[in-house]
C-alpha cells in the first residue's frame, strides 16, 4: 500500500487537538470524511468547521468509514478505545499523544491495521491558537512503511517539521517538552508572584515579565545556549545573589528552594558563557547549597 492509498481521514475525538488538526488537513484539501467522540455535539462541532467531514454518534463507524484513523483522545483512553473497535488489514490507527509507545494500538495491529503516532509538539490552549501554531511545529512521528511516508507528507501538508523518534525516546522525549511548557508557565506563574510582596498584581507582573520571557526564547534561538543566559550568575556578581536570598528568605520562603535549585543549574551555564573565576563559582555554589542541604539562614 502507498501512501496515496490513504484517501480518507477520521477522526476520534473532537477536542481542541482533533478540530484544529480536522480543520487544518481539510483546509489543505485532505479528506476529512469523519469524527466521533464522545458526545454528538462535540462532534458536530468539530464537522462544521471540516468540509465534508460526518459527524457520527458511534466510534465505530469513523473505523469503518477511513482509511487513516487519527486518535486524539486522552492518553488512558487510547488503549480502551482501541480495544473496543473492530479495524481491518491496511488500514491506519494513529494516535496523537506525546508520551504513550506504539504499543497502546497494540488491538488495531492485531487486527491487520497499521500503527503510528503523529505528535504536534506544540502547546494548544483554543482551536483557534492551535490552528496558528500549528504551521513551524515539530511533529514527532513514529510508524512502519507505507504509514510513516504518509504521515510526513501530512506534516509537510500543515507546514511543519517531521521528526522521527527513535524506538524507547518517546518517555524522555515528552518529559523534556513538558519541562519547556508546563514548567515554564508553573516558572512564570511563581515570578509574577512574587510581585505581590511589593503591592502589583499578577496581571501586572506578566504584562511586564512577558516581553523578557520572550527576548530570552529569541536569544536561545539565534544564539543558543549558553549564550542566552544573562543576570548576575554571568556577571559573577555575589552580592545580588545573596541580596535575592535574603529577601526571598524574608518575604517569600517557600520560593527559596526553587531559586536555589534552578541558580544551580544556571551556574553551569554562566561558567560555561562566562568563564567565572574559581572564587564567584565557589562562593554562589556555597550559598545556593547552603540552603538546599542544611536549610539555615542565608549569611550577609
Amino acid at each position: 500500500m502507498k501512501g496515496r492509498e490513504f484517501q480518507t481521514i477520521g477522526f476520534i475525538g473532537a477536542g481542541t487537538l482533533g478540530t484544529a488538526l480536522a480543520v487544518s488537513l481539510a483546509r489543505r484539501g485532505h479528506r476529512v470524511a469523519a469524527v466521533a467522540s464522545r458526545t454528538y455535539a462535540s462532534s458536530q462541532r468539530l464537522a462544521a468547521r471540516a468540509p465534508g467531514c460526518q459527524p457520527h454518534s458511534s466510534l465505530q463507524e469513523v473505523v469503518d468509514a477511513c482509511d487513516l484513523v487519527l486518535l486524539t483522545v486522552p492518553d488512558d483512553a487510547i488503549t480502551p478505545v482501541t480495544e473496543s473497535l473492530t479495524w481491518r488489514s491496511g488500514q491506519a490507527a494513529v494516535h496523537c499523544s506525546g508520551a504513550k509507545p506504539l504499543e497502546v494500538l497494540e488491538a488495531a495491529r492485531d487486527q491487520g491495521a497499521l500503527v503510528g503516532s503523529f505528535h504536534p509538539l506544540q502547546t494548544f490552549s483554543t482551536v483557534d491558537q492551535a490552528l496558528e501554531s500549528l504551521a513551524g511545529s515539530v511533529f514527532a512521528l513514529e510508524g512502519e512503511p507505507p504509514l510513516l511516508e504518509h504521515l510526513k507528507e501530512l506534516v509537510q501538508a500543515l507546514g511543519g517539521r517531521p521528526l522521527v523518534l527513535p524506538p524507547g525516546s518517546r518517555t524522555l522525549y515528552h518529559a523534556s517538552a513538558v519541562m519547556v511548557c508546563g514548567y515554564l508557565v508553573a516558572l512564570a506563574d511563581r515570578a509574577s508572584g512574587l510581585w505581590e510582596t511589593f503591592g502589583l498584581n499578577r496581571r501586572q507582573a506578566l504584562e511586564a515579565l512577558l516581553p523578557l520571557m520572550e527576548g530570552t526564547l529569541r536569544s536561545m534561538d539565534d544564539n543558543g545556549i549558553p549564550q542566552a543566559v544573562t543576570g548576575p550568575l554571568v556577571r559573577g556578581d555575589v552580592g545580588t545573589v545573596r541580596a535575592h536570598l535574603q529577601a526571598l528568605e524574608r518575604l517569600a520562603p517557600e520560593i527559596l528552594p526553587l531559586y536555589c535549585r534552578l541558580g544551580l543549574e544556571t551556574l553551569q551555564l554562566a561558567d560555561a558563557k562566562a568563564h567565572l573565576n574559581s572564587e564567584q563559582q565557589r562562593d554562589m555554589e556555597t550559598l545556593f547549597t547552603a540552603y538546599l542541604r542544611e536549610g539555615f539562614k542565608i549569611p550577609a
